[in-house]
Formats: structure tokens, C-alpha cells, sequence
């Protein structure tokens, strides 16, 4: 049996770790900027900060990206959320912060069963973002499906 350290809470080194493995196949990595499908100036992994849009980026500048923009999703998840949670519920809920932002998590349904401690509705509720730009995308519904899976695996 597991210990509680090692089901809730965990390292935030590993939980990044497990996010990246979420983020990095759904966003793909452009050392040059482009214009995502809602019209925002994105580079490297997905990054939208204070892009350049004459510039190529390099590998460990996308990296860097990537680390930070994940450090700033998982503070949003840890100040909304509020809680300790499970390391797969923290990991897909991160992916998703990432990629949509810190609504879901501070006022939307995945938040608000997270604030609960209801770990099922979490993942469930995970399902509800795959719009963008007010229409349903393949890729968000299988993305979230991704991150469903890894929000459920530790509550088994």
C-alpha cells in the first residue's frame, strides 16, 4: 500500500514532471512564433507571454518557457484549489490551467469539486473545456480525455 505521502500531495518536481507529460504532446514544440486557432501570438510549447514575433526561438529558451509557464499554472491550481490533492488530480489540473488558464480552477466546475475534495467529478469536469473560440476541436476533446486519465490513475 501506497503511503499518504506518496498518493497525496507528492514533490512538486514530480507532479510537473507528470504535467509535462501531458503538456508537451498536446502543444508540440514551434521555435517560431505563430498565431494559434483563437488568434493568440504563441511560441515554443504553447507560450503566449511576451512573444516576439521576429525572432526564432532556441530549444532551452522554449524549455525555460515551459518550466516557467507550468510553475505558474500549478501556483494558480495551489492558491485556487487551496488544498492538498492527489499528484494526478494536481498534474491533469495543471495541463488544463496551462492550457485554457486559471478560470476552470478558480471559478469553473473542476475547481469547485478540487475545493470539495471530490477527486471523481475533478476528472469528470475536466471534459467540459474542449471549445475554443465558442466551438468543439478534436484535439481539446482527446486532450482532456489524456488528462482525465492521468487525473484518475491515483484514485483508483
Amino acid at each position: 500500500m501506497a503511503s499518504r505521502a506518496g498518493k497525496v500531495g507528492g514533490a512538486t518536481a514530480a507532479v510537473l514532471l507528470l504535467a509535462a507529460g501531458l503538456i508537451r504532446p498536446w502543444e508540440g514544440v514551434r521555435y517560431t512564433p505563430y498565431v494559434d486557432p483563437v488568434g493568440v501570438l504563441t511560441v515554443c510549447y504553447g507560450s503566449t507571454k511576451n512573444v516576439d514575433p521576429n525572432r526564432k526561438y532556441t530549444k532551452a529558451e522554449c524549455q525555460a518557457r515551459l518550466d516557467a509557464d507550468m510553475r505558474e499554472a500549478d501556483a494558480a491550481v495551489r492558491r485556487c484549489v487551496a488544498r492538498e490533492m492527489p499528484d494526478g488530480v494536481r498534474a491533469a489540473l495543471i495541463s488544463l490551467t496551462f492550457n485554457v488558464g486559471p478560470k476552470p480552477v478558480c471559478v469553473g466546475s473542476p475547481g469547485k469539486f478540487a475545493r470539495a475534495g471530490d477527486w471523481p467529478n475533478t476528472c469528470k469536469s475536466l471534459e467540459l473545456y474542449k471549445y475554443a473560440g465558442g466551438r468543439v476541436y478534436r484535439g481539446l476533446v482527446l486532450r482532456r480525455a489524456d488528462e482525465r486519465r492521468v487525473c484518475e490513475q491515483g484514485l483508483r
